[in-house]
C-alpha cells in the first residue's frame, strides 16, 4: 500500500551502480538545456528569471519520490507559463510583489487540485478532452508564444494576452525598434535553429561519438546565452538600449507558504483547474508514449498526485506552476536516465547553477531567451494537423478549428474551455443519431448484415434492427422514432428484435424508452425481443421489472432467435434481398 503512494520504494530496491551512471549523463543533459528554458519560461510567465531556476529545484525532487514515470522530467513549460500569466496577469501588475504572489498560490492551488483529483482516482479525466482540441490549444498557444516573444527580438515596448493584441501592440512601437537587439535577437534564433537540426549530425560527421555529439547540441542555447552575454558586456550594448536579465539574487530559495487570501484563490480557482488538468493531459501523453517504449507502465492517478507534490514544492520555493515538459522528458529518455533519480540529479544541477552562476547572467540579453523560447515552441504548432483532422472527422476538425481561433483571437482560457464544450457538445450531436441498420442472415452462415450493404436473406414477418451505439438520454427517442417508422413501414411485421452487440450500456432514460416501445409494440400486435445484450447491461435489466414486462423474448444470439422466430412464423422460405455487398459492415 505504502509503495503505491510512493513508486521510489519500487525503484530504489533494484538501484545499482549502473543505473547511477545512466542517471548522473541524463542530469547533466538535462541541466544543461533546462538552465536557459527555466529562465526563459519564468520571463513568459511575466515573472523575474531567477523564479525560473526555484521552479526547478525541488518540483524535481517531489516527482521523483511520487512519481512514476522513469523519464518524465518535470519543470517549467511553455503552454503552463503562458497560461500563468494569462491568469496572474489578470490580477495584478507584471513586477509587482502581488503579482509574485498570485503566481506562487496558483502553483500552490494547481497541487492541491492534482493531488485531490489523484487520491478520488481521477486520471481518467483526461480523456475527456479529445486529441483535436489539445493538438489545436497547443498549436494556437504555440503561435500566440512565438508572437509575445517579438518584442524581445525587435527591442520594443509591446503587451497583449492574444494574438491581435500583440501584433497590434508590436506594430504601434516599431519606431522603438532597436538594431543592436534586432542582431542579437535573430542570430541567436537562426543559431539555434541550426543547432537543432544540423549540429549533431555535423559532429558525427567529423568523427565525433554520438553521445557527446547529442550533449554538446543540447548545449546548443547554453553556447548561446555565453556567447551573447560576453558580446553585450564587452560591447557595452546594455548602454546601446539591449534590455538585459539584470541582477539575480545568488542563493537557493527560502521554504515559505502560499497566501492563503480567500479572495485570490476564488479569482485564480478556475486558472488553476485549467492548467491543472491541461499540465495533466501533457504530461501523462509524453509519460505513457516514453513507458511503452520500454514495456513500462505509469499509473496516471498517481501522476496526479506526483504533479500535484511538485507543484506545491513549487509553491513553497517560490516557483509557479510546472508539468512534465514533452522536449526535456526525450532528451532524458534518449540520454539513458533510467528511473526519476535523474530529476533529482537535475535539481541538484540547477541548485549548483543557482548558488554559483547567477552573477554571470547580469548582462544576458532577453532577446536570447527570447529566441530560445520561440525555438522551443514552434516545434508545438502543428497546423498540418487540421488537414489530417478535416480529410477524417468535419466534427473533429469543426472543435479544433474552434480552439485555434479561440485561442488566437480570445486567449488561452476561452479557448480551451469553448474548445472542450464543442467536442461535448459534438459528441452527444453524433451520439444523439446513432447509427443502425436493419439486418438479415447472410446465406449459409450465422452472420447477420445491413440489408443495404450485402445479399442477406430476410422474413417479412421478422424485422431485426442493430443498433451500434450505447442507449442513454441523449438517444433513447431517437432510438423508439426509427422503431416506430420501421414498423409503420412494414405491415406484416410480427416479431421486432433489436439486436445489442454494441451496447455497452442502458441509462434510466433509454430504459424507460424500451418499456414505451415495449408496450406500444404490444398494443399493435407485434413482439419485442431483444438479442445479444452483453452481461453487465443484463445484469442492470435484471434488477428492474423490464425483463417480466417483455413481451417477446432475450436471445443469446441474434441466429438463435432467426432459428426460433423462423419455426414460430413458418419462414421456412425466405427472401433475398436484392441489394448487392457496398462494403463491409
Amino acid at each position: 500500500m505504502l509503495e503505491r503512494y510512493l513508486p521510489i520504494l519500487q525503484w530504489l530496491k533494484v538501484y545499482n551502480r549502473s543505473t547511477l551512471t545512466s542517471d548522473l549523463v541524463a542530469a547533466m543533459i538535462v541541466t544543461i538545456m533546462l538552465i536557459p528554458q527555466s529562465l526563459a519560461y519564468a520571463l513568459l510567465a511575466g515573472l523575474p528569471a531567477e523564479v525560473g531556476l526555484y521552479a526547478s529545484i525541488l518540483p524535481l525532487v517531489a516527482y521523483a519520490i511520487f512519481g512514476t514515470s522513469r523519464t518524465l522530467a518535470v519543470g517549467p513549460v511553455a503552454v503552463v507559463s503562458l497560461m500563468t500569466a494569462a491568469a496572474v496577469g489578470n490580477l495584478a501588475l507584471q513586477g509587482t510583489a502581488e503579482y509574485l504572489a498570485a503566481a506562487v498560490a496558483l502553483a500552490f492551488l494547481s497541487g492541491v487540485i492534482l493531488i485531490l483529483m489523484g487520491l478520488l482516482r481521477l486520471g481518467i479525466l483526461a480523456n475527456f478532452l479529445s486529441h483535436p482540441v489539445i493538438s489545436g490549444f497547443i498549436t494556437a498557444s504555440g503561435i500566440i508564444i512565438a508572437a509575445s516573444q517579438l518584442k524581445h527580438i525587435l527591442g520594443v515596448d509591446a503587451s497583449g494576452h492574444n494574438l491581435l493584441e500583440i501584433l497590434m501592440s508590436i506594430g504601434g512601437h516599431l519606431d522603438q525598434l532597436n538594431l543592436p537587439t534586432l542582431v542579437i535577437g535573430v542570430s541567436a534564433t537562426a543559431f539555434l535553429f541550426w543547432v537543432r537540426k544540423q549540429l549533431k549530425p555535423l559532429l558525427i560527421k567529423l568523427g565525433m561519438q554520438a553521445r557527446l555529439a547529442d550533449i554538446v547540441a543540447k548545449a546548443g542555447p547554453v553556447l548561446a546565452v555565453a556567447a551573447t552575454t560576453l558580446a553585450t558586456w564587452g560591447m557595452d550594448l546594455q548602454g546601446s538600449g539591449v534590455k538585459v536579465v539584470g541582477e539575480v539574487p545568488s542563493g537557493l530559495p527560502g521554504l515559505q507558504l502560499p497566501s492563503f487570501d480567500a479572495d485570490l484563490w476564488q479569482q485564480l480557482l478556475v486558472s488553476a483547474l485549467l492548467i491543472s488538468i491541461i499540465g495533466f493531459v501533457e504530461s501523462v501523453s509524453v509519460a505513457q508514449t516514453l513507458a511503452a517504449k520500454r514495456r513500462q507502465r505509469i499509473s496516471p492517478d498517481q501522476e496526479l498526485i506526483g504533479l500535484g507534490s511538485s507543484n506545491i514544492a513549487s509553491a513553497v520555493s517560490g516557483g509557479f506552476p510546472v508539468t512534465g515538459g514533452f522536449s526535456r522528458s526525450v532528451v532524458n529518455f534518449d540520454a539513458g536516465a533510467e528511473t526519476p533519480a535523474a530529476g533529482a540529479f537535475t535539481a541538484v544541477g540547477i541548485a549548483i547553477a543557482t548558488l554559483l552562476l547567477t552573477p554571470l547572467i547580469f548582462f544576458l540579453p532577453k532577446a536570447t531567451l527570447a529566441a530560445t523560447i520561440i525555438v522551443a515552441v514552434l516545434s508545438l504548432v502543428d497546423l498540418g494537423a487540421l488537414k489530417r483532422t478535416w480529410d477524417y472527422s468535419r466534427s473533429d476538425f469543426a472543435a479544433m478549428l474552434a480552439t485555434i481561433l479561440l485561442t488566437l483571437v480570445e486567449g488561452v482560457e476561452l479557448g480551451i474551455i469553448a474548445g472542450v464544450g464543442l467536442s461535448i457538445l459534438l459528441y452527444l450531436y453524433r451520439t444523439s443519431k446513432p447509427h443502425s441498420a436493419v439486418v438479415g442472415r447472410v446465406p449459409g452462415t450465422e452472420h447477420f448484415r445491413n440489408v443495404d450493404r450485402f445479399e442477406v436473406e430476410t422474413c417479412n414477418q421478422i424485422l431485426t434492427l442493430r443498433v451500434d451505439e450505447s442507449l442513454y438520454f441523449a438517444n433513447a427517442r431517437y432510438l423508439e422514432d426509427r422503431i416506430y417508422d420501421l414498423v409503420a413501414r412494414k405491415p406484416d411485421v410480427k416479431h421486432l428484435v433489436l439486436m445489442c452487440p454494441a451496447v455497452n450500456l442502458i441509462d434510466a432514460s433509454a430504459l424507460e424508452s424500451l418499456e414505451a416501445i415495449n408496450h406500444r409494440l404490444k398494443d399493435s400486435g407485434v413482439t419485442f425481443h431483444l438479442s445479444e445484450v452483453k452481461g453487465p447491461v443484463m445484469d442492470r435489466l435484471k434488477r428492474t421489472h423490464f425483463l417480466e414486462d417483455l413481451s417477446g423474448q432475450v436471445f443469446l444470439s441474434q441466429y438463435e432467435a432467426w432459428e426460433s422466430l423462423g419455426n414460430q412464423t413458418g419462414c421456412g422460405h425466405t427472401d433475398r434481398d436484392s441489394n448487392k455487398a457496398k462494403a463491409t459492415a
